[in-house]
């Protein structure tokens, strides 16, 4: 999980909500078709969000929804800047909640608008989800060991490290969860 630090300035928190993406869209972005990606998008894409670094996000998130389209409404979406009417990075969970209720979250500022609250809002937005819907008991985090910005982050919401897990993509992750109740 990338995030920007808090706003450091006086200014207003970015208004934003995550908009999810139809199968085609997600294909098209796994490819990097950034055209055909802004063609069955429900909001204009950017380069970024079908960049390489995006690349293997959506590759899994299109498999998934492949798999099981009810995930579509849970899987990472893009973090729309209401005001700018712009599409600033990725957020949502990596599915639907678990059989235990859990959900993780996940989210990306594109490198040209960090530092400037959307972490903070698009996460803020992801645990008001998790505390609306009756199937989520519990939100999960997993932070790189040296990612510091998203952890100070996390922590401001609570979230008690829990574990860690180490995978072959992402490497070794520290498990941080809080109850859905509280977000």
């Amino acid at each position: 999980m990338q995030n920007d630090h808090p706003a450091t300035s006086n200014a207003p928190k970015p208004d934003v909500r995550i908009v999810q993406l139809t199968g085609p869209t997600l294909d098209a972005l796994a490819r990097g078709d950034l055209a055909g990606a802004n063609a069955t998008s429900p909001v204009p894409l950017t380069a970024y969000l079908a960049g390489p670094d995006r690349r293997r996000l959506w590759e899994r998130r299109s498999r998934q929804v492949a798999a099981d389209p009810g995930s579509a409404a849970w899987v990472t979406g893009v973090i729309w800047d209401r005001q700018r009417e712009s599409a600033v990075g990725t957020a949502g969970y990596h599915g639907p909640p678990d059989t235990a209720g859990m959900v993780e979250i996940g989210y990306a500022v594109d490198p040209a608008h960090r530092r400037r609250g959307y972490a903070r809002a698009a996460l803020e937005s992801l645990l008001a989800r998790a505390a609306r819907e009756p199937r989520v008991h519990t939100v999960r985090v997993t932070i790189s060991p040296g990612n510091t910005a998203s952890y100070r982050l996390a922590s401001q919401y609570g979230f008690v490290e829990v574990g860690e897990d180490r995978d072959d993509e992402d490497g070794l992750g520290i498990i941080y969860e809080i109850p859905a109740t509280r977000s």
